[in-house]
């Protein structure tokens, strides 16, 4: 028997003890099934008054026990009541492979290799809500299958400045965006009886000095950036769990912070599910009790070791809780919390009897996988139609970059996979061109993804860049697969990059490369922003961003032309990092001075910035070309003058003027003129993907809650619609306006 059968097996035995233990009479009393049933996407009476009966069966040395780790992944369970253990998982774009039980290295199984997706940044860039639900709804099979209770994903930390290491892990720079985009993942996900775990709350907006920084951020840049996307999670998708950030805000550590967790989170949002740490983010037992806390996980890593030091019961929410419990310092109600709301949890998922049993590496998986990968590319730059590149007989394509055979799903942290499977750019084009010639060469080498360290090419740099040279003379079209990777100080988790500039001598390459073939042009693989003086020596530019198991596939598609690119930047792109509102400011916004840290920028973080003080970024938010054009037209609102409790409803005409079928993203921003206080010029508040047939008209309307358009009012600590005129502009990127017109809010 494998692991994972023994495990179902052992959980039908908890449950079957859980229906029929004799010295409970409230199991007798309550259908088990029927409260399971109610619990999913919401609690019940039957549930709650089944939870406190179950409360009081448990002993406080058993109910210490569940609120915090067993092993690097799970939790335990209380084998005498039913109760099952908790198995967890990372990530927010695929099941990560078995880790060992009680170290960081990997189990190595057979058997756990998964379907690894783009990453989020792709599925951001897509501006498409019903894809992101059907990548949640892949990725939670496989975490069901895998016999995972809950993922830990998605983030969706605002992107603040490009050199965060573990920004292809989020949605993008604007909260609207990341709230509409999360929403339907986490729903996808919980649909399998697993949960999501939507991280990390709050402020984790860089990896530098992650566990120790503080930040300080005025309560308005925090309502309306920093947490809508955490609210939405809560409030309209109903996660069951929540990630705590290893950074302070305001002086108290954001595992167990009074403000986001008890009153934010639990109280003003109504938060019924369980607040995890992050792994080694807890720092005092009497914090995580009454700091709102539920559940404290990787503290320790040498339990079964030789020192007892770390062991699993030394944790702050173990032994030391216990005691503190029992001595009367802290009331047992503040366990009891923790505990009900992880038996809501596994109500949820691990005791749910309908959830489904999951799939894994199936076609419908990398159906998803391959079309959130197409859908999220974007096309940059196409000087002289330089894409879509035909296959053409006698044609030479000189793929040229490490970045065109590097496996990308390895590094980057805790996101790395284990795919069945990963096509890589050179072998996806490679199956795509049947006609042309491609041959491929290095061009440049950086060393392989090791988390925490930096690992040289072995290869010599000189060599590399002479073959590439000599490849680009003999090749009809050259195609640049460079970029970031997943190593470490670049696109990964531990510590930020060092560098806005293409690493490993690539803008060299480049424009030596230019120098003898000018049909140059570039796929670019990164989950951030780079710097590009080497603009103008590339005919094309697409951003293709980490596509996972279906990579090679995904980008033949796109540049071949079978697929239209539609994908819109969900991030600017600044010309250089002085322009990005985080590093305006100096050292004391980013990264701090190893203490403290001021966000002052306030509200203007990304395209605000840049609208907002006339500062032209290379590349826009919501830019995103296509091999088709579009124009949009007949821009209407339903009326004039709204009052608060109206919805606006703007229409517009979406007409495909080109010779292929295509998507075009409509993108409404709406600004507040003459304001009394602070404003972006223009924030997002709606948007629209949209299929339109080549030399045909869409008529599109979308509805936007006039009461959306308020800002958090800091002299009263609430938000507050003003009255006036506003500005409409619609379009099809954040400096692309087609046209503007005015409302008035009574």
């Amino acid at each position: 028997m494998n692991f994972y059968s023994c495990r179902k097996s052992i959980l039908w035995i908890f449950f079957l003890t859980l229906l029929t233990i004799s010295f409970a009479p409230v199991h007798s009393q309550i259908n088990v099934q029927e409260i399971a049933e109610k619990s999913i996407g919401g609690m019940s009476k039957e549930t709650d008054a089944y939870i406190e009966q179950l409360v009081k069966e448990l002993s406080l040395t058993e109910k210490v026990a569940l609120c915090h780790a067993q092993s690097k992944f799970s939790t335990k369970g209380v084998p005498r009541l039913g109760i099952p253990e908790i198995w967890m998982a990372d990530g927010p774009h695929g099941v990560r492979a078995e880790m060992s039980w009680d170290s960081w290295n990997y189990a190595q199984w057979a058997n756990d290799s998964i379907t690894a997706f783009p990453a989020l940044t792709c599925l951001a860039a897509s501006f498409d809500p019903q894809l992101s639900n059907e990548y949640g709804l892949s990725l939670g099979e496989e975490a069901r299958y895998r016999e995972k209770d809950v993922l830990l994903g998605p983030g969706v930390n605002i992107y603040r400045t490009p050199m965060n290491g573990r920004n292809f892990e989020y949605l993008g720079e604007d909260p609207f965006l990341a709230s509409k985009m999360v929403v339907p993942y986490i729903q996808g996900v919980q649909k399998n009886g697993v949960a999501a775990c939507v991280k990390h709350f709050a402020l984790n907006n860089q990896e530098h000095w992650r566990d120790i920084i503080n930040v300080e951020v005025n309560d308005r840049a925090l309502y309306e950036i920093y947490l809508p996307a955490f609210k939405a999670a809560v409030m309209e998708a109903g996660v069951w769990s929540i990630m705590g950030a290893y950074n302070k805000f305001r002086g108290q550590y954001a595992c167990h912070n009074e403000l986001l967790l008890n009153k934010i989170l639990k109280i003003d949002w109504g938060f019924d599910g369980v607040v995890i740490s992050d792994w080694s983010a807890v720092h005092s037992t009497l914090e995580a009790a009454l700091y709102g806390l539920d559940l404290e996980m990787g503290t320790g890593t040498d339990g079964l070791g030789t020192t007892t030091d770390n062991h699993y019961e030394q944790y702050y929410l173990a032994k030391p809780f216990l005691k503190a419990l029992k001595s009367g310092e802290i009331a047992t109600a503040h366990v009891d919390d923790k505990v009900r709301r992880i038996l809501r949890l596994m109500l949820r998922t691990n005791l749910n009897p309908h959830k489904p049993l999951g799939s894994l590496n199936t076609k419908e998986h990398q159906r998803v996988a391959r079309k959130v990968g197409t859908q999220g590319m974007v096309l940059l730059k196409n000087k002289n139609n330089f894409f879509p590149i035909q296959d053409q007989k006698n044609t030479v394509i000189a793929v040229i970059g490490e970045n065109a055979t590097r496996n990308m799903t390895a590094g980057g942290g805790s996101s790395e996979l284990k795919p069945q499977f990963e096509i890589s750019p050179l072998e996806g084009l490679k199956q795509r061109y049947k006609n042309a010639t491609v041959i491929h060469t290095m061009g440049f080498e950086s060393g392989p993804s090791v988390y925490d360290q930096v690992i040289p090419g072995r290869l010599d740099a000189d060599s590399l860049r002479l073959k590439a040279i000599a490849f680009a003379k003999k090749a009809d079209v050259v195609l640049f697969v460079g970029g970031l990777n997943k190593s470490h100080h670049q696109d990964s988790e531990g510590d930020d990059r060092l560098q806005f500039e293409l690493p490993f001598g690539q803008e060299t390459l480049l424009n030596k490369i230019h120098q003898v073939n000018k049909n140059l042009g570039m796929l670019l693989l990164t989950g951030n922003a780079v710097e590009m003086p080497w603009l103008k020596n590339v005919n094309g530019l697409l951003q293709t961003w980490y596509l996972g198991s279906m990579s090679g596939h995904a980008i033949a598609d796109v540049v071949s032309g079978a697929v239209n690119p539609s994908g819109k930047l969900p991030f600017s792109f600044p010309k250089k990092l002085k322009d990005n509102a985080a590093h305006y400011f100096g050292d004391e916004s980013y990264p701090g001075d190893g203490v403290n840290q001021y966000y002052k920028e306030d509200i203007l973080v990304g395209y605000r910035w840049h609208d907002t003080k006339k500062i032209k970024p290379l590349y826009a938010f919501g830019h995103g070309l296509s091999y088709t054009n579009f124009k949009i037209t007949n821009v209407k609102t339903d009326k004039q003058m709204y009052s608060p409790a109206d919805t606006l409803a703007i229409s517009c005409v979406v007409k495909n003027t080109g010779s292929r079928d295509g998507a075009e993203v409509v993108q409404v921003y709406i600004g507040k003129p003459d304001s009394k206080v602070k404003r972006a010029l223009k924030e997002l508040k709606g948007f629209e993907k949209v299929v339109v047939p080549k030399g045909t008209s869409k008529k599109i309307s979308i509805d936007i809650p006039i009461n959306t358009l308020a800002f958090y009012d800091e002299s009263r600590s609430e938000w507050n619609l003003e009255r006036g005129t506003y500005v409409l502009f619609v379009g099809n990127a954040s400096d692309n306006i087609s046209k503007e017109t005015k409302i008035f809010v009574e």
